[in-house]
């Protein structure tokens, strides 16, 4: 086996087990966001939203797979390559260094930490070497600011062989204060601001969970009281098709949703009743031989919030490609809810959730993906009214190929400031690569897909071979 090979599977190995695929907006009042594509917030305080783009296999330095980000900044126009700014741990100002294999970009999330008017941008790494301990994990803030992030500071995590803190990060900035959830392999580190530039943070507090593997979090507001809810997700357990999730748990007071499990989660409100609902992302196949759990292709799960949160003894709002109205049908290894983001596109006061299907066989082309759209609505089953599109949709760029995983992520922002979101989408292996696409909104909430751009690593100045993952995977 030569070097490159080792090191590209080995990556392969880490990149399988890194979360990076939760995608969250929040009720105003507060911002949230988890995932490879976060939501979209105001980094260098221009008025307009910018994207960060994550490349977890980006080589730095020769360094193979050690990480880069990629922040376009937004504008009238959206968002262009030549409006940009590579970070990497060899950038002046982000602590630690480049190293092969950190997989600095795993996770991402904004939001603004210590109340300056810029967003922030948390970063995970988790495959850093700490000391001795292998794949430790590092979590750093990048400090927003009129030049963009040119500052950092490490956040405190537990320390733990494989521990791989950073597999996901959530942060919120809401009239409550400022916090940040770590999530390692089997335990959250909730870090409570206020945060401040040169302050040493502290973690507050450890939210270990003894009912499986730790895989993704998210905030939001789930009772409309302007304060942080938390969301853990755990990974896959045996006999489900995903992993529990967790409102606001301890180890008192587990406060797991029945009825439903998944892999990533986004909060939104999807029926425009004022209250944040939890969206989870449930993507793998059942298992014939444990039980029909799960739905065939893929599903999303919705639990609804209210003045009291969400109910955890009621069964959620389950969606997939056999409900009425959306499009496609079930089919082995579609990975409907891959990727999930919650936006009001056509604001209508209730936002739609954004699916990814990145297993979606397109024709003859496996693997290819896509997209589904799924409207919100105030009462009634989801479903009515949805759509998709691909790479092969008149207007967007590039075309159908097998195994793009168009999809992967999701996410949805303003990048334009013509107050409808734009639509973000992620094709993990676009030419063994990956890619991400920016898609403006129009004014009947459906995407302006001729006026699309697409970016691929070439235009965003970055280097590596296979396993660069540009926009972030969903394989958890």
């Amino acid at each position: 086996m030569t070097g490159h090979t080792a090191r590209t599977r080995r990556f392969a190995v880490l990149a399988a087990t890194a979360a990076m695929t939760v995608a969250a907006t929040t009720l105003s009042g507060g911002t949230a966001g988890a995932t490879a594509l976060p939501v979209p917030h105001d980094i260098n305080g221009d008025g307009y939203g910018d994207i960060v783009l994550p490349a977890p296999g980006a080589t730095v330095a020769g360094k193979a797979y050690a990480g880069a980000i990629v922040v376009l900044y937004g504008s009238a126009n959206g968002v262009s390559a030549a409006k940009r700014a590579v970070i990497t741990q060899a950038s002046p100002g982000v602590p630690g260094a480049a190293e092969e294999g950190d997989a600095f970009g795993s996770s991402i999330a904004l939001a603004d930490l210590d109340k300056d008017g810029f967003a922030d941008i948390v970063v995970g790494s988790p495959h850093e070497k700490i000391g001795s301990t292998l794949s430790a994990g590092a979590v750093v803030v990048l400090w927003g600011g009129k030049q963009g992030p040119v500052s950092g500071v490490a956040l405190p995590t537990l320390l733990e062989q494989q521990g791989q803190a950073g597999r996901d990060v959530a942060a919120w900035s809401g009239p409550d204060g400022a916090q940040v959830l770590v999530v390692n392999n089997n335990n959250a580190t909730r870090l409570n601001g206020p945060f401040k530039r040169t302050d040493q943070v502290a973690a507050s507090s450890y939210l270990h969970d003894e009912t499986g593997y730790m895989n993704a979090a998210a905030y939001g507001d789930l009772n409309g009281d302007k304060a942080a809810d938390r969301v853990l997700v755990n990974g896959r357990m045996g006999g489900w098709s995903g992993g529990p999730v967790y409102v606001n748990s301890s180890m008192e007071r587990p406060n797991r949703l029945h009825g439903g499990d998944g892999l990533i989660a986004a909060v939104g409100d999807v029926n425009g009743d004022g209250y944040g609902d939890v969206v989870l992302g449930d993507p793998d196949d059942p298992h014939p031989e444990e039980g029909p759990i799960g739905h065939l292709g893929g599903a999303v799960h919705v639990w609804f919030g209210s003045r009291t949160g969400v109910a955890y003894d009621k069964a959620p709002m389950t969606v997939h490609q056999d409900t009425a109205g959306v499009p496609g049908g079930g089919e082995r290894d579609d990975a409907f809810g891959a990727s999930v983001a919650v936006a009001d596109l056509n604001k209508d006061g209730a936002a739609e959730i954004i699916v990814g299907t990145p297993g979606e066989a397109i024709g003859t082309k496996a693997g290819a993906g896509g997209v589904v759209v799924i409207p919100g609505r105030r009462t009634g089953q989801l479903g009515s009214g949805s759509y998709a599109f691909t790479q092969g949709t008149a207007g967007v760029p590039g075309a159908v190929e097998a195994g793009d995983r168009f999809g992967a992520t999701v996410s949805a922002g303003d990048l334009n400031k013509d107050g409808r979101p734009d639509l973000v989408v992620g094709a993990a292996q676009e030419n063994g690569q990956g890619a991400v696409w920016a898609l403006p909104g129009g004014t009947s909430g459906l995407p302006l897909y001729t006026s699309s751009a697409s970016f691929g690593p070439g235009s965003l100045g970055l280097s590596g071979g296979d396993w660069l993952y540009l926009g972030g995977d969903h394989r958890h």
